[in-house]
C-alpha cells in the first residue's frame, strides 16, 4: 500500500512539474530599482530539455494580461504547439520601452534586452544562444522590439514590428498624444538615436532577420513602415515585408502576431 502511495504521489509530482504554466511574477531591475510586473507562458516543461524565448512587448497603455486575454489571445496554445517559453514585461503604460535620459526609474531598454534575459536564463529552461532567442511587439512595442532588438543584437536573433511607431519625425500629434515628450523630451531636441532610421546601420552587420507588417488602414503608422521598408531594401538588409487589410486595432495585430509566431517558430527550427 505504501507503495502504490509513494507511486501515485510521483506521478502527481510529474504532472503537476511538466503542466504547462502562467507564471505571474514580478522582477527586480537593478537599473531602475523596483520590480516589473511579467508573465512568463511555458509549454509542458519536460524534463532535461530546453526551449526557445520570445521576448512579446505591448502597445501603448497596454499590459500583459490584456496581451493574453486580448492581444494574442492563442499564446498560451501557441507556447504549446511551437514549444516556445513566452516573456511578456509590462511596459509600464507609456515607457516606450527606452532608456529615459529624463525619469531615472524608466530604463527598460536595458531592462528589457539586459536584465531580465539575464533573468529568465538562469531562471527557466530556455536555450540561451542567440538563435533560439526573439522579440516582437506592435505599435509602440513595435518601435520597442525593434530598437531592443537591434541594440542587443548579440542577444537576438530575430526581431519582429507588426503596426510599428517607426518613425518619430513623421509622428505628428502622436508625439504628445502618446506621452512619446515624456520620456525621451521634445522632438526638436530629441537624441537621434532614439530615432529607429540610426539604428539601420547597425542591422546590415547585426546577422539578425527581421519581420515588418502594417494594415493598409493603418493611416497613421503604414507610412512610416512602407519609408522604413524602402530604407532597408536600398541599404540591402534582408527583411520580410507584408501589408494586409485592417486598422491600428486588435483585430489585424491579434492576426498579424499570429502569423509572425508561426514565422518564429520556423526559424528556431531551422
Amino acid at each position: 500500500m505504501k507503495k502504490l502511495i509513494s507511486f501515485i504521489l510521483i506521478l502527481t509530482a510529474f504532472a503537476q512539474g511538466s503542466a504547462q504554466k502562467i507564471i505571474h511574477q514580478e522582477i527586480f531591475s537593478p537599473k531602475m530599482n523596483k520590480k516589473i510586473k511579467t508573465i512568463i507562458i511555458t509549454p509542458n516543461v519536460q524534463p532535461n530539455t530546453t526551449y526557445p524565448s520570445v521576448y512579446i512587448l505591448h502597445g501603448f497603455s497596454g499590459n500583459p494580461e490584456r496581451i493574453i486575454k486580448q492581444d494574442i489571445p492563442d499564446l498560451v496554445k501557441k507556447a504549446q504547439e511551437y514549444k516556445t517559453i513566452y516573456v511578456l514585461p509590462d511596459g509600464n503604460y507609456s515607457s516606450w520601452y527606452a532608456d529615459s535620459p529624463m525619469v531615472k526609474d524608466s530604463q527598460y531598454q536595458t531592462f528589457i534586452g539586459k536584465e531580465l534575459v539575464e533573468f529568465i536564463d538562469k531562471n527557466y529552461p530556455v536555450k540561451a544562444e542567440k538563435k533560439f532567442r526573439g522579440i516582437l511587439g506592435w505599435s509602440m512595442g513595435g518601435y520597442g522590439a525593434t530598437n531592443i532588438g537591434v541594440t542587443y543584437n548579440k542577444t537576438f536573433g530575430i526581431v519582429g514590428s507588426s503596426c510599428g511607431a517607426l518613425d518619430f519625425n513623421s509622428f505628428g500629434e502622436g508625439y504628445q498624444k502618446y506621452m512619446v515628450n515624456k520620456v525621451l523630451g521634445p522632438l526638436e531636441s530629441l537624441n537621434p538615436n532614439f530615432l529607429t532610421d540610426s539604428k539601420i546601420k547597425l542591422m546590415s552587420g547585426a546577422d539578425q532577420q527581421y519581420i515588418f507588417d502594417c494594415g493598409t488602414d493603418d493611416t497613421q503608422m503604414i507610412t512610416m513602415n512602407r519609408n522604413f521598408h524602402k530604407k532597408l531594401t536600398e541599404a540591402k538588409i534582408q527583411h520580410l515585408y507584408t501589408e494586409s487589410l485592417g486598422g491600428h486595432v486588435p483585430e489585424y495585430w491579434s492576426r498579424s502576431l499570429s502569423e509572425q509566431l508561426s514565422l518564429f517558430a520556423r526559424f528556431f527550427n531551422q
